[in-house]
This record gives structure tokens, C-alpha cells and sequence, in this order.
């Protein structure tokens, strides 16, 4: 019997200005909180097995840097790619976090092979959603 390979994880931490209001964002867009990982300072969304966002509070997130915490709704520190298994995905996605409050981030992207959108969630951070055709990966 062969052991499973080792599936390395990435944990994104965002320090948000109102954890309840996005804890309920990314609920709403799907996603689960871990309440394991999560208390009244931090939320731990699952958006795989193998990527965590850690969303926490500002106070919080300042105890992990020295660094000035960045104002995401005027500056970009981050930009956040998630691959979406169809076109329709991407736009299912995109459409439902603007619903929640979100905001349009950058043009669409169709390049036929490839299609993308983002969007900004309710802290400025941006996601952008993409979906590749598979058989432009193989060949």
C-alpha cells in the first residue's frame, strides 16, 4: 500500500476591520469556518483541504509583524488567485461575492483558453477567480 503524497497547505492571514461582517461574507460565498482555528480574534475559512484564509482582527494580526498594517482599500499588498473548475464557476463566484458587498476588481479576462474575474471583499483585499481550459494545461 502506498502512502498518500504529503499535499502541502497555504494559510493567507488578512487583518479585517469587522471579523463577524467577514466571517458572514465568505460564508455566504460558500466557504466553511473552522471553529477549531477560530475565536473572537481570528476566523479560520476553508476554502480547500489545502488552503485556509485566516481572517484577523486588525489587533491581532499587528501581534504577528512589526510591519504597518496595510490599508487594503487604498493600497495592494496581496492578490489572491483561486482556480474555478468552469467559465460559469468563475462568473458564479464573482457574481455572488459583489451581491455581498463586495466590489469589481479589474477587467475581465478572456483570452478563450483562460477566463478571469476579481472582485475586492469587503476589507479591499483582492481575490481574483480563474478558470484555464484543461487541455491548455496538458498541451
Amino acid at each position: 500500500m502506498t502512502t498518500p503524497a504529503y499535499q502541502q497547505m497555504i494559510f493567507v492571514n488578512l487583518p479585517v476591520n469587522d471579523l463577524d461582517a467577514s466571517k458572514k461574507f465568505f460564508t455566504e460565498l460558500g466557504y466553511s469556518i473552522n471553529p477549531q482555528f477560530s475565536d473572537e480574534n481570528a476566523a479560520s475559512v476553508v476554502i480547500s483541504d489545502t488552503i485556509v484564509a485566516m481572517l484577523l482582527t486588525k489587533p491581532f494580526y499587528s501581534t504577528f509583524t512589526k510591519k504597518e498594517i496595510a490599508d487594503s482599500a487604498r493600497t495592494s499588498e496581496v492578490l489572491i488567485a483561486l482556480s474555478a473548475e468552469s467559465r460559469e464557476k468563475v462568473d458564479e463566484l464573482v457574481d455572488r461575492a459583489l451581491a455581498l458587498g463586495g466590489s469589481p476588481a479589474g477587467e475581465t479576462q478572456d483570452h478563450g483558453f483562460m477566463y478571469g474575474r476579481s472582485f475586492d471583499d469587503l476589507d479591499g483585499h483582492t481575490w481574483e477567480v480563474v478558470w484555464m481550459n484543461p487541455s491548455a494545461i496538458e498541451g
